[in-house]
């Protein structure tokens, strides 16, 4: 939403509010305001003028007043990297979701809607971002497409990016996924990073070390959110990188990585949920979940919230918020419970959350709802030819999006492999969706547990074709077929019958309805998934994230099974 002035008149009114000598827009009267800078908590009245904090430690006058009840009051949480898209619906339903929790900054990578519309769904996300309650800012996608595996819908280089760069709530460049183009010095790497030099680049560097870290983070890359281990992320904190804890629907780092939370690093830790949907939000939160969990770890409470608040502005350079004292943006929460993170009231800008102040917003016109450009599939697609019995096969790890790669004896009949429920070996496949290639790379999975039908989805990292595993091909064509005459979504079937869907026509990636419409979705869909066998606890994300060729090892694509870390095709 639109920002206060700043201007000499602005500084006059604030000056004069803080000090005491005329009235403040807003008072926050009766909490405890809690320091992320040396853990201290001093009861006081909170003073706005406009978006700014002007005064604590004083008594003020307010032409609204609100009784914070004796809460404690910490500074708005940001969430340091996501894909809203992930969340499943539109930024302005991820707004009304999330900011409830306490988030009042998001910094998002509008990534997947690019690698399908292209510069296009950058631009909704930047108009959107001016009509948010939260203060939504984006750094802009560095990697479309993601790879050449792959068809993707759209391809960026540095000049369609240059005329966004300038935008208010552009921050810099988004995750550099392709750290083999940046070791490689590929000139149009070089052109993005060039251009971004002196601001922010985020980083992307999964399991990357020693003299290939070293020359990663020469290009000045500055964050990574893709440690999963102690060991990898300190040794990024020592070579200069603020490590952002991710704690998603998929990936969950935060259980690996909260031993570093410590005094002495937890100004260079922040927090991200990077994919996180409206189910997860709903039954566990957002990143107040993750504040919560941290300090139940044994984690000093300063080091959760701090690593929630001002170590995530000073990584990205928000140099205004982070923390509760004048001068300072007016982003709080006022707590029910400190240790246990429970959110009773939001400020945001110096607004307090109401439901009108959502119904106050100017919703910007969804884009890419014709975006699923793709025929009708039979079930003699999804052959796998095999020379032989030894066939590769991708293995899932729960709650990780890095693959394994696994070697299986299959039946093999007429030339074609078949698959083996006895050694949960599934069939996967995607479905090139964007150019009518009639691109379908097939090949086998494991991990899923399903004994029977199939999950189709077009949510599908990071070009967003349409991915679908399942236990017979009959399912596997329903499944896709359901997806591509929504237009995009998710679906499940049992034979030729679809038993369970989510359509999501923005883009293939987003819901058009309310994001508690799309949590009940979704929780019809995951049992629809259970009732097949499956095991894992978010199957639709783990089917999205098969294709991402960029996460060692091997991955599913529209030309086959990649082995990532030989960069060649293995199977097709």
């Amino acid at each position: 939403m639109k920002s206060t002035p700043t201007d000499a008149a602005f500084l006059a009114r604030a000056i004069a509010a803080g000090a005491g000598e005329a009235e403040a827009d807003l008072v926050v009267r009766n909490v405890r305001v809690f320091s992320v800078i040396d853990g201290s908590m001093i009861e006081s009245d909170i003073a706005i003028v406009g978006e700014r904090i002007v005064g604590i430690t004083g008594d003020y006058a307010g032409r609204r007043e609100i009784d914070g009840g004796g809460r404690v009051a910490v500074p708005g949480f940001i969430d340091t990297h996501l894909h809203v898209e992930s969340s499943l619906v539109t930024p302005f339903e991820f707004d009304r979701c999330v900011l409830p929790h306490g988030v009042t900054t998001a910094i998002c990578d509008p990534h997947e809607i690019a690698n399908v519309l292209g510069a296009e769904g950058i631009r909704y996300f930047l108009e959107s971002s001016l009509e948010t309650v939260m203060d939504l800012r984006v750094n802009l996608s560095s990697c479309v497409p993601a790879t050449s595996f792959e068809t993707s819908g759209a391809c960026l280089e540095i000049e369609d990016l240059l005329p966004l760069r300038e935008h208010e709530k552009v921050i810099g460049l988004a995750e550099f996924m392709n750290f083999p183009g940046v070791l490689a010095r590929d000139p149009k790497v070089l052109a993005k990073l060039e251009a971004f030099q002196g601001g922010h680049i985020d980083g992307h560097a999964p399991l990357l070390s020693g003299m290939a870290l070293n020359g990663y983070l020469a290009a000045g890359i500055r964050t990574d959110h893709e440690a999963t281990t102690a060991e990898e992320a300190l040794e990024k904190l020592a070579k200069g990188m603020n490590i952002l804890i991710r704690e998603g629907s998929v990936s969950k780092d935060l259980d690996a990585l909260a031993p570093i939370l410590q005094p002495d690093v937890s100004a260079f830790v922040a927090l991200c949920t990077d994919d996180r949907n409206p189910l997860d939000i709903a039954e566990e939160g957002h990143i107040d979940s993750m504040i919560r969990r941290l300090i139940a770890k044994g984690i000093r409470p300063l080091d959760a919230y701090r690593a929630a608040s001002w170590s995530g502005a000073n990584a990205f350079g928000l140099k205004d918020r982070g923390h509760i004292a004048p001068g300072w943006r007016a982003d709080i929460v006022l707590l029910d419970d400190f240790e246990d993170c429970q959110v009773a009231s939001v400020i945001s800008g110096g607004r307090l959350v109401e439901r009108s102040t959502f119904a106050a917003r100017t919703i910007v016109d969804p884009v890419g709802l014709d975006s699923v450009r793709a025929s009708k599939v039979s079930p003699d697609a999804f052959q796998v030819g095999a020379a032989n019995s030894d066939v590769d096969v991708i293995g899932v790890v729960p709650g990780r999006i890095i693959t394994e790669h696994l070697k299986r004896n299959l039946p093999v009949v007429d030339g074609k492999a078949q698959m083996d429920l006895q050694q949960d070996v599934l069939k996967v496949a995607v479905v090139e969706r964007h150019k009518h290639t009639g691109n379908i790379g097939c090949g086998f999975v494991s991990g899923f547990g399903m004994t029977e039908g199939a999950i189709a989805s077009s949510v599908g990292h990071d070009s967003h074709n349409i991915c679908v595993v399942g236990a017979d091909e009959v399912a596997m064509a329903a499944a896709v077929n359901r997806v591509i005459d929504m237009k995009g979504g998710f679906a499940v079937a049992r034979g030729s019958d679809v038993i369970a869907e989510l359509p999501l026509p923005v883009a293939g990636l987003m819901s058009l309805e309310p994001f508690e419409t799309v949590k009940e979705q979704l929780e019809v869909l995951r049992e629809a998934a259970r009732g097949l066998g499956c095991i894992l606890p978010e199957p639709f994300l783990q089917v999205a994230f098969l294709p991402l060729p960029v996460i060692p090892h091997l991955k599913i694509t529209d030309l086959g099974v990649f082995d990532v870390n030989r960069f060649q095709l293995v199977a097709q």
